[in-house]
């Protein structure tokens, strides 16, 4: 007997997922630059991030949050890139048990199919690292496994890189993702030798070709698509 709709996957999504080895790496700016690069070579994207935490602690450098700046780079409202908003600055699962509203990851996962069903590719970005909970039982690996998408890993250029990018990386592969590339963030004007021994390392014991994002200023959609230009994000999302 043929499936049911209802027992048929899912088709399977175009573009990636940004993860980071730690929160703060800039996965937002590399999500951000990946969408405003593909605009801007005239590709219909769309950007989806399953939770944002801490909008009632603005960032110190004034910054927009996370789904106001992939909004920005997609021409989203940034009630369309997120499905959830918390304003303590913690974990997901710990935000959304303190407001009462435990986070539920089908609902989570069909926000994201319906985001990308509106755009030829879809750049997903993670909370935190992959081991974040959303809920109790259900991390961010969890997540992006349910969606199938490419990752593409954010990590800093300083020291301890190296175990916090092959430990993500080695999470990833267990768990059936493919790695596309690893980006090096903020990348310094002038950097020292560890830090350009750090990208090398890093893709020698992965295998993933590294790349780096200095800091971009401004933020904004034309800058953020110039500092990506030299990527190669079609590999990415393929």
């Amino acid at each position: 007997m043929p499936p049911t709709p209802t027992d048929r996957e899912p088709p399977p999504l175009r573009g990636c997922l940004v993860t980071g080895t730690d929160t703060g790496v800039g996965k937002t700016i590399v999500a951000a630059a990946i969408a405003a690069a593909l605009r801007a070579d005239g590709v219909r994207v769309a950007a989806c991030k399953p939770v944002v935490t801490g909008v009632d602690e603005p960032d110190p450098s004034g910054a927009p949050a996370d789904h106001e700046l992939l909004a920005a780079c997609t021409g989203q409202t940034p009630g369309d890139v997120t499905a959830a908003t918390f304003g303590a600055a913690v974990s997901p699962h710990l935000a959304a048990a303190d407001a009462g509203t435990p986070l539920d990851p089908d609902a989570l996962l069909q926000n994201a199919r319906a985001v990308a069903a509106t755009a030829d590719v879809l750049v997903a970005e993670g909370v935190g690292g992959l081991l974040v909970p959303l809920t109790p039982q259900w991390s961010v690996c969890d997540y992006a496994a349910a969606l199938g998408l490419p990752l593409v890993v954010v990590a800093r250029p300083g020291l301890g890189t190296i175990n916090h990018t092959c430990l993500t990386v080695t999470v990833a592969r267990a768990a059936g993702l493919r790695v596309r590339g690893i980006v090096l963030n903020p990348w310094p004007p002038a950097p020292t030798a560890m830090e350009r021994d750090n990208a090398r390392t890093i893709a020698a014991l992965t295998g993933v070709r590294v790349w780096t994002l200095a800091q971009v200023v401004g933020l904004t959609p034309d800058a953020l698509a110039a500092a990506a230009a030299a990527w190669p994000i079609g590999d990415w999302i393929a």
